[in-house]
């Protein structure tokens, strides 16, 4: 894992440590977003007909709840091995 910086909230961070153990790229900065999360595979395959990318919240409303959505991006994408076919 390369360095990048901390995610404010406990559950996302914990959330982006869980994605990038399965391969996806989080890139910090951005104009609204703290940051995003990309797919490793770069699949035209995708779950929603483009490129997997996900915006990560600075501030979410609810920090858990932004947690679990990441989660379940990373678990739903087309590529994830739990969902080869």
């Amino acid at each position: 894992m390369s360095y990048r910086k901390r995610h404010p909230h406990k559950a996302v961070e914990g959330a982006l440590r869980y994605a990038e153990a399965r391969g996806w790229k989080i890139a910090v900065g951005g104009h609204h977003a703290w940051g995003k999360m990309y797919c490793p595979d770069n699949s035209t395959e995708c779950r929603c007909g483009d490129y997997c990318i996900t915006c990560i919240w600075s501030t979410p409303k609810n920090p858990e709840t932004h947690a679990k959505l990441l989660r379940r991006v990373v678990d739903n994408c087309s590529e994830s091995p739990q969902r080869v076919k």
